[in-house]
């Protein structure tokens, strides 16, 4: 077995408690972390409370407010009575909506009403997947440095996430030959991530052809979280790999959200597209046991979003591009910081020499967030995201632009 298809620790014996009798006061849960970035919030929060300036750097929560026709459609369902019990797969006009919305711009020209399950935002839909398609004991070949939550999820269905590093001088690229050598007889399933947190890096057409092939000669599923469709800078292009499939394919799974191109991240709005029989069966069960259907008033609130103007995603992403530049003139030219350009999403990761720890007097990145997190500056750690890649930050440009102005100065200042 490849070094990076070794599992770590805490993803086997979390597939040991799941398929074996737990012990005494031991729970499946106990393996999971709630995560170094929710830690980092909680103190930048305090601090907020206290009455500190904070630099909320450290979570990708959209500064905009939702598009007006999308306020107004709250307002009109509440005021309809439309807070009810809703169907288990979501509103029959949202679903329809969705369909042609995958297949006019995502190039899912076979997707039907039929093949749309909408979630409680991408999260929930990670799952609801992963739920549905693993057994314990499964392998899921995933990017490292990759969100916390998506190995987390694996793990909640008893399976094992396996990174491949990624690297800066790939640009951080999802490589074939790299995913080829992490797969065993145990890989269930690829999971990609473009536009890709942490990183910004963005795969291309040809990369994701490949990646389908892969998963084809060895009988893969291919789950794509597309979260980040619409957060993407020139002259990158967002490709969906389910539009490379074949109509009669059934192991690619994808998934959108409402958080990001729409800023509804509170409204808690996803979808999952899948056409395979087996699917179909087993999603709407999750959904029943865990949501009961996505709240009523936020899913015409996404059909408003879906079939209203969209012009409000270009203004959006003039601003994150412009919040872009402005972080990373601050985190260049820094010793030992190494800034990466994003192509998408609202992220820049930087990766650190050993001796900014020197430096600055901290132990190693994670200190290192800790100390700027006591300044009121937000940052997320390397390791939050894998085991490849502890000597890294992650600073989120999504809040508002007077605030990557400011903190961005104060930030400069604290690294140098």
């Amino acid at each position: 077995m490849p070094p990076s298809a070794v599992p770590d620790v805490a993803a086997a014996s979390l597939a040991a408690a799941l398929t074996t009798p737990a012990a005494p006061h031991d729970h499946p849960l106990d393996h999971l972390s709630l995560g170094k970035i929710v830690q980092i919030r909680e103190r930048l929060l305090a601090a907020q409370a206290a009455g500190k300036r904070v630099y909320r750097f450290e979570s990708g929560d959209p500064s905009f407010a939702p598009p007006a026709h999308v306020i107004d459609a709250i307002t009109q369902a509440a005021h309809a009575g439309k807070t009810h019990y809703v169907p288990n797969n979501g509103i029959p006009e949202l679903r329809r909506a969705l369909a042609r919305k995958v297949a006019e711009k995502n190039g899912l020209t076979s997707a039907t009403a039929d093949d749309i399950f909408v979630t409680n935002g991408a999260m929930h839909a990670l799952f609801v997947a992963f739920g549905a398609l693993l057994l314990p004991g499964d392998e899921v070949i995933i990017p490292d440095p990759m969100w916390t939550e998506v190995a987390e999820n694996i793990r909640l269905a008893g399976a094992v996430p396996v990174g491949v590093p990624l690297r800066a001088d790939a640009d951080y690229a999802y490589r074939v030959d790299d995913i080829r050598g992490a797969i065993t007889p145990r890989t269930a399933a690829i999971f990609l991530n473009t536009p890709h947190n942490p990183t910004g890096a963005v795969l291309s057409r040809d990369a994701l052809a490949g990646i389908l092939e892969l998963a084809r000669a060895h009988d893969l599923w291919i789950v794509s979280d597309e979260a980040y469709e619409d957060v993407i800078y020139a002259p990158h292009v967002h490709h969906s790999i389910g539009a490379l499939a074949r109509p009669d394919e059934r192991r690619v799974v994808s998934i959108f959200s409402f958080s990001k191109s729409h800023a509804m991240s509170g409204l808690r709005t996803g979808y999952i597209v899948t056409n395979d029989p087996v699917l179909h069966d087993r999603i709407p069960k999750l959904l029943r046991c865990t949501i009961n259907g996505v709240n009523s008033v936020a899913q015409w609130a996404a059909l408003a979003a879906i079939t209203g103007s969209d012009r409000h995603i270009v203004e959006m992403r003039e601003v994150y591009h412009e919040r872009r530049d402005t972080m990373l003139r601050a985190l260049t030219g820094i010793p030992g910081v190494r800034p990466f350009a994003p192509r998408g999403a609202f992220y820049v990761w930087a990766e650190l020499d050993p001796s900014v720890y020197e430096r600055l007097e901290v132990a190693d990145a994670d200190a290192l967030a800790t100390m700027l997190a006591d300044q009121g500056i937000g940052s997320a750690p390397g390791d939050a995201f894998g085991n490849s890649c502890s000597d890294a930050l992650r600073f989120a440009f999504s809040c508002d632009t007077t605030m990557v102005r400011e903190g961005s100065v104060l930030l400069r200042e604290a690294l140098t």
